[in-house]
C-alpha cells in the first residue's frame, strides 16, 4: 500500500506522541536517579552517583531484591508446569466444558489484583495456617503463580495453534511412543514459547505488588519494599536508583522474550 507523504509524518508524529507519552516519566525517574540533591526539585541542581552507591550497598534492598527473584522463579516453575499441562489438554482433546476450561484459565488475569489479594488471603487464613502454612514466601509464589500460569497457557497454546501435528502424527507412524515424539517432536516445537512464557511470567511476578501485600505476611518483595520506603523523605534518592534498576532488570526478561516470539522457523499447518 502507497502512503502519502501526509499519511507517513502523521504515523510519524503519532508514533513519536505515543513514545514520549509512555517513557517521559521512566526517562523523568532515572534523571532523579542521579539527582544531586534529596530533593525532587526541577532542573535537578546537578549530578551524582553517590545515591548508587547507597543503593547498592542497601542491606534491605539487596534481601528484598533476592526474595523478589526466588518468588518470580518459584511462580514461573508452577506456570510452566500446570500451564504447559493445560494448554496441552485444551488443544489435544474434545470434551465437555472444554471452552469453560479455557476461560477459567485465562480469566485471573483480567481480575483485579485486589480481589485475587482479597481472596488468597482469606483462604491463607482459614485453610492453610491452620495446618502449619503460613504467611510467607511459599504464599508469595501461590499467589503470583495465579496469573502466571495464564501467561504460560496463552503462549503455549498460541504456539500449539500455529504448529504442525502431521510431523508428530508421522513419528508416531514410525514406531515411536508418547515420550520419544514428545522429546524430539512436540518439545522443540514449544521450546521457544516455554522460554518466552517462562520470562513474561518472572517480570509480571518480579513487579508485582498488589496480591504481593495481601500474601507476603513478613516477607518483603523489592516492589513492597519500595512502596514501604517511598512515604521516607530521606529515602527517596535511594527509592529511586533501586526503580531504576527494576525498570533495568524488568526490560531483560521483556527484550528476550519479545525477540523469540519473532522466531520465523515454526512448522505451521498446511
Amino acid at each position: 500500500m502507497v502512503q502519502s507523504r501526509a499519511a507517513k509524518l502523521l504515523l510519524r508524529a503519532a508514533t513519536s506522541l505515543t513514545l514520549v507519552f509512555i517513557y517521559l516519566p521512566l526517562g523523568v525517574i532515572t534523571l532523579y536517579s542521579f539527582n544531586d540533591s534529596r530533593s525532587l526539585t526541577w532542573p535537578i541542581p546537578g549530578f551524582t552517583l553517590h545515591w548508587w552507591g547507597k543503593a547498592l550497598d542497601n542491606p534491605g534492598a539487596r534481601d528484598a531484591l533476592l526474595t523478589s527473584v526466588k518468588a518470580g522463579l518459584g511462580a514461573t516453575g508452577i506456570a510452566l508446569v500446570l500451564g504447559t499441562l493445560a494448554a496441552l489438554a485444551v488443544h489435544r482433546y474434545q470434551f465437555f466444558g472444554r471452552e469453560t476450561i479455557s476461560f477459567l484459565v485465562i480469566l485471573p488475569i483480567a481480575l483485579p489484583g485486589i480481589v485475587t489479594g482479597m481472596a488468597l488471603n482469606a483462604t491463607i487464613s482459614t485453610v492453610f495456617e491452620p495446618i502449619g502454612i503460613s504467611f510467607g514466601l511459599l504464599t508469595v509464589v501461590v499467589g503470583h503463580a495465579t496469573f502466571c500460569i495464564v501467561v504460560m497457557y496463552n503462549n503455549v497454546l498460541a504456539r500449539m495453534r500455529r504448529s504442525s501435528r502431521s510431523i508428530e502424527e508421522a513419528s508416531m507412524d514410525l514406531g515411536a511412543d508418547p515420550w520419544q515424539t514428545f522429546r524430539h517432536i512436540t518439545f522443540p516445537q514449544l521450546r521457544t514459547a516455554l522460554l518466552a512464557g517462562g520470562l513474561l511470567a518472572f517480570a509480571l511476578s518480579f513487579d508485582e505488588i498488589i496480591v504481593t501485600t495481601f500474601t507476603a505476611g513478613p516477607v518483603k518483595t523489592l516492589p513492597i519494599w519500595i512502596f514501604q520506603n517511598f512515604a521516607r523523605p530521606n529515602q527517596i534518592p535511594i527509592i529511586n536508583v533501586v526503580a531504576v534498576i527494576v525498570i533495568l532488570l524488568s526490560m531483560i526478561p521483556v527484550y528476550i522474550a519479545q525477540r523469540l516470539t519473532q522466531e520465523s522457523g515454526i512448522l505451521r499447518r498446511r
